[in-house]
């Protein structure tokens, strides 16, 4: 899943950036509104973090951009101006939630959940076979063991999970597990796709991640 933040308080856009990233999200940032603009148009986000009073362009301004470009993407305002006129804007503009400074990291990342949920129109369990996963309670298992993954892992084999049967590039993992800044060049993902069948496969007759040579990765059931 990738995130963009699109905040001109560098703290606490630091701050976001290093909490999401510790919970396994790719996350860019932008520290104004036509930075954002240009970044929400160009890159493929999950959902976007958004403050409201951003030099350049301000945020109803660049909320209203996406809208018209990406209608469905999850937009979360999170802005010091907390009246109930300025809730009403935000939500009235296209916002799929509204949330004031100052802030719990615990329910910004609670409802960055939800929505990506509700934006996904679909429960918080991904299964294939015998391999399940909770995306809220982040517990993974196959065959009913516990599969403990760290932040990248469990990042990756969600985005394997939500496209199984279908193959993925390792260009589209690095643009929905990594960010912006990340070296494409660098062999990470053959690495953690390693990692994976390590824990995913060995001890199973049935292998579910599979290479697709000159393609990517596939996750899949079936025979390859």
């Amino acid at each position: 899943m990738r995130i963009l933040i699109v905040e001109d308080e560098k703290k606490v856009a630091e701050f976001i950036r290093k909490g999401m990233q510790q919970e396994g999200y790719a996350v860019d940032v932008a520290y104004d509104g036509e930075e954002g603009a240009y970044q929400a148009e160009n890159f493929d986000y999950d959902a976007v973090i958004l403050d409201l009073m951003l030099p350049k362009l301000p945020g109803l301004d660049l909320l209203h951009k996406i809208r018209v470009r990406k209608p469905s993407l999850p937009v979360l305002i999170l802005t010091a101006r907390g009246s109930v006129e300025d809730k009403v804007a935000g939500l009235d503009s296209g916002a799929s939630d509204y949330l004031v400074k100052p802030f719990a990291f615990a329910e910004l990342s609670a409802r960055i959940r939800a929505l990506l949920r509700r934006g996904a129109q679909e429960s918080t369990t991904l299964r294939l076979a015998d391999l399940e996963m909770n995306t809220a309670t982040r517990v993974t298992t196959r065959a009913g063991h516990r599969i403990d993954l760290k932040p990248k892992e469990f990042a990756l084999l969600e985005f394997l999970l939500r496209n199984a049967k279908r193959p993925v590039t390792r260009t589209m993992i690095i643009e929905h597990v990594w960010d912006i800044h990340f070296d494409s060049v660098s062999n990470v993902v053959d690495v953690h796709i390693n990692s994976l069948r390590n824990q995913v496969d060995r001890g199973f007759s049935v292998p579910l991640i599979h290479t697709l040579r000159g393609v990517g990765y596939i996750l899949t059931d079936e025979a390859v």
